[in-house]
């Protein structure tokens, strides 16, 4: 396979870092929230501290989504300096322009997606 030129696969590169400097930033920022809760019945009634684990548990969804994303965008960028970038996983053909401006990390062709979906 052959870098595409039809994309443009710096300001894509560009968009990647920046969602993955994004994320972190988020990520170190969320951090107190996903410690655990403290077990003190005389500072935290019941109900608060029923509030305060459904936060810890958002707060850790939340982060187990940044990480699944984080790790879309460094194998994507792995791809990109493979020159793998802009091809279908599994045909090899080349993923639709607009796709890849959509979603920078798809891995898969409209094709292939569709038939993932709906094995």
């Amino acid at each position: 396979m052959s870098e595409r030129s039809d994309i443009d696969i710096a300001f894509l590169r560009q968009r990647l870092e920046d969602r993955r400097a994004d994320i972190s930033a988020h990520s170190n920022h969320s951090e107190d929230y996903r410690k655990p809760v403290e077990l003190d019945q005389q500072a935290v009634g019941r109900l608060s501290r029923m509030d305060a684990l459904q936060d810890q548990q958002m707060h850790l969804e939340q982060e187990r989504r940044r990480a699944a994303e984080l790790d879309r965008i460094e194998k994507t960028l792995a791809r990109i300096e493979h020159a793998d970038y802009g091809f279908c996983h599994n045909c090899g053909e080349e993923i639709e322009k607009k796709r890849l401006e959509f979603d920078p990390t798809t891995p898969l062709c409209v094709d292939c997606a569709a038939h993932v979906k709906h094995s």
